[in-house]
């Protein structure tokens, strides 16, 4: 299990809270999380990195770019305290979203370890997937 990533792809359904919504807000917690092992990636997140905001569900999509802006501490939504959230802030929307689809097809994403681990709300990314996924969404930051 990669812990020492420097970059993320995090999960959320667009109908409960959608990239847009984040913008809106300027922040929110990341909570929720009741996974072990997506719990375990949260911890490793550090102040400044940079994650790719994923809707699943109904879009299926890399839709943008949040940084990670205070790192793990215990879940407000936790009633026994065991699970940790992060904050995150929004970066940008990426100019053309990055669909499953693309990506899965990609040869270049083959090893993804959101392919492997599918069921998680959060994953690492490679350096150099973040490089290819934000070509192909047209994001020059």
């Amino acid at each position: 299990m990669d812990t020492t990533a420097t970059h993320w792809l995090m999960k959320s359904e667009p109908n409960k809270y959608a990239f847009q919504q984040l913008q809106k807000d300027g922040r929110t917690n990341w909570d929720g999380v009741r996974n072990n092992q997506a719990a375990l990636y949260l911890k490793a997140m550090k102040v400044g990195q940079l994650a790719f905001f994923y809707h699943s569900n109904i879009e299926l999509a890399v839709v943008g770019i949040a940084r990670i802006s205070r790192e793990a501490f215990i879940d407000p939504t936790d009633p026994a305290g065991r699970f940790v959230a992060v904050e995150v802030e929004p970066v940008a929307p990426l100019p053309t979203p990055v669909t499953l689809a693309q990506m899965k097809a990609d040869p270049a994403l083959a090893g993804m370890t959101m392919f492997r681990q599918f069921r998680l709300s959060v994953t690492p990314i490679e350096d150099a997937e973040w490089t290819h996924i934000c070509g192909l969404g047209g994001y020059k930051g």
